[in-house]
């Protein structure tokens, strides 16, 4: 394929469309992404041409408009914001004289970032996913070593909030952070159950209902319901 393929909204926004020959795929996949960089990604087997790639696009039109509309404003983050992490309200301060960015009181609702006010979103990001991967590495430790993967790395992700490969590594979407902290643990454990079932079997469910405990369905609900309010920052 030569040139770049957009697809345009009924709003006249026009979305990229980034197409990718998937070895063994045996069929399309669309995946529209929402984050700070929208764009419509799709996977398709070798032997099927992008003309037949752009029709099946277009046959999802309904579908994929609905998922950009619905995708929330982004919020814009500086000094004097606030925001949720961990289901905390937070407020941001900045002071360009801190050497350090961290929390003000030992209750973590104040966040001081330091540096150049022109690093003060990269800054508070940055600090946010590293407290992510400090409370998923906590998590998984209350669990038995056969669940502990190999490596964990958060990602920025549209419509996937975790993913476990047969090679043991676990990804996280960092905006998991936005979430209440119990929906946030929801998904580490479905993504360690994937340890020992690498399907979504009845064996699988009852793998992350064991290691979640008693809300397990309640996390769940929230996560399918408010997914698309985690992209709301940044």
């Amino acid at each position: 394929m030569s040139g770049e393929v957009f697809f345009t909204l009924s709003n006249g926004e026009q979305i990229p469309v980034v197409i990718n020959n998937r070895r063994g795929a045996k069929s399309v996949t669309l995946r529209p992404k929402v984050g700070a960089k929208p764009e419509i990604h799709i996977s398709k087997p070798w032997i099927t041409s992008t003309s037949f790639v752009l029709k099946f696009l277009e046959s999802k039109r309904k579908w994929v408009e609905k998922i950009f509309e619905s995708a929330p404003q982004k919020e814009k983050i500086k000094p004097g914001s606030t925001i949720e992490i961990f289901g905390r309200t937070v407020r941001l301060v900045h002071d360009e004289n801190m050497r350090r960015n961290c929390y003000m009181d030992e209750y973590k609702t104040t966040l001081c970032i330091g540096g150049g006010a022109d690093m003060f979103e990269r800054r508070v990001r940055d600090f946010i996913k590293e407290e992510l991967l400090t409370e998923i590495r906590a998590i998984i430790k209350t669990t038995p070593h056969e669940y502990w993967p190999k490596h964990i790395t958060l990602r920025d992700t549209s419509s996937r909030w975790g993913s476990c490969s047969s090679t043991g590594n676990v990804s996280f979407s960092w905006r998991l952070a936005f979430a209440p902290y119990e929906v946030m643990r929801y998904v580490v454990m479905h993504e360690l159950s994937h340890r020992k079932h690498m399907d979504h079997s009845p064996d699988f469910w009852a793998n992350v209902s064991e290691l979640y405990g008693f809300g397990v369905e309640r996390a769940k609900r929230w996560l399918s319901k408010n997914g698309q309010s985690l992209h709301r920052y940044f």
